[in-house]
């Protein structure tokens, strides 16, 4: 398959195929690493998505399932106050 360079702002860019993409996982918004070697330009996803679970262990530190064992009660309630408007109950 051959693309062809294009003017993007002050870059170039070329367009990836949505076959490319879906052989090797990769969707809008994911993070890849561009390098160079031996004159072939790579790109390699950098990291797979973060599950829910690990955005939690990231910011409390401490696993989920771990922190909802030891503390079943332990979160926030938010008052969100009663409705307004037409369709209030």
């Amino acid at each position: 398959m051959t693309a062809t360079i294009t003017k993007w702002g002050n870059s170039k860019g070329i367009r990836i195929p949505k076959a490319y993409l879906e052989d090797l996982g990769l969707r809008t918004n994911d993070t890849v690493e561009i390098g160079v070697n031996n004159n072939t330009i790579v790109i390699k996803k950098l990291n797979k998505r973060k599950t829910i679970e690990e955005r939690f262990e990231e910011f409390y530190g401490t696993d989920f399932e771990t922190s909802l064992k030891e503390n079943p009660y332990d979160f926030e309630l938010l008052d969100w106050s009663k409705a307004k408007g037409e369709k209030a109950c």
